[in-house]
């Protein structure tokens, strides 16, 4: 399939910039990457109503929240959209993903509340699952006074966010998280096998190439067995049956695309209401390059308006 342009422009800007692979960076290193290309990619930030930070208790400690009211949202309780960053697991933070959260706020006329997890290899597999879940489960005690509405919450991410929404939406189905009314899946990592054929086609040379994929799951996961955990590869879950209604988003020049197209479907299969939206000239991580590549806004607009669906018929 062929690139956008302005994906194919971001490819040669990095290209000429001789960046290094992140796999041979330390997570420290890559972070800090990271974080510094925000300012290169990433749109002005727009206005919300109000945007605090605060701290959900869990059983590890504090784990720091962003929340977010989007602009011109109504007053009194909104209905929220719990949000886990991408990365890898390894990368990223509340600050890398703070205009995607402002913007689905004020798309989606919601409240957003973005989780700062702890992140490998420091901190491996589930910490990012617990983190998340015990975030969802205090936003849900504490709505009156974070002022959401408990009866209209949604869970999403993307990348390894949207892996962890995908865990605790399944977790929701079985009680043990808060319910959600809808999960927003932006390019998921579903099954950490990571065998798909997608691997196959992706170049090394791609911002997220299939050994920097494999970098951040080995820096995550502890072992092969962990790989076919459902909580860390939710596409081998043995039922979706039951789960919130979905928006899952894939980008074609993806090592994540197959799986993530597959994680549709079988949702689909087992009477899950799917809207899948397959972006076949986009890169992994578009959706944070908003300043070069314009079809991110329009993107994070279409999953906004599927929030917006969904907490109207809830």
């Amino acid at each position: 399939m062929p690139i956008d342009p302005d994906a194919q422009n971001l490819l040669a800007m990095i290209k000429a910039a001789g960046r290094p692979p992140m796999t041979g960076m330390s997570p420290a290193e890559a972070r800090a990457t990271y974080l510094a290309s925000r300012a290169l990619l990433q749109p002005a930030l727009p206005e919300v109503a109000s945007v605090r930070d605060v701290a959900a208790p869990g059983p590890h400690g504090q784990t720091p929240l962003r929340l977010y009211r989007g602009l011109n949202a109504p007053e009194g309780p909104l209905p929220a959209l719990i949000f886990a960053h991408g990365g890898g697991w390894v990368i990223g933070d509340v600050d890398t993903h703070d205009y995607v959260c402002r913007k689905l706020a004020n798309e989606a006329g919601c409240a957003v509340a973005s989780i700062d997890y702890r992140l490998g290899p420091e901190h491996k597999f589930p910490a990012a699952i617990d983190d998340c879940l015990a975030a969802a489960r205090w936003i849900a005690t504490e709505a009156d006074a974070l002022g959401v509405d408990a009866r209209r919450l949604a869970i999403g991410g993307d990348s390894a966010g949207g892996n962890i929404a995908a865990v605790l939406a399944l977790m929701a189905r079985d009680g043990a998280a808060p319910a959600f009314v809808h999960q927003l899946l932006l390019y998921p990592a579903v099954d950490m096998e990571m065998d798909t054929p997608s691997y196959a086609r992706i170049p090394e040379d791609y911002p997220l190439s299939p050994s920097v994929t494999r970098w951040f799951r080995d820096h995550y996961l502890d072992s092969e067995q962990d790989r076919l955990d459902w909580r860390a590869s939710p596409l081998r879950a043995a039922s979706h049956v039951g789960a919130a209604s979905a928006f899952v988003l894939t980008a074609r020049h993806d090592p994540l695309c197959d799986e993530g197209r597959a994680y549709a479907l079988k949702l689909e299969q087992d009477g899950v209401r799917v809207w899948h939206l397959d972006m076949n000239d986009q890169l992994h991580g578009f959706l944070t390059w908003g300043k070069v590549v314009r079809a991110a806004d329009a993107a994070l607009e279409m999953a906004a308006a599927s929030l917006r669906h969904a907490f109207a018929i809830s």
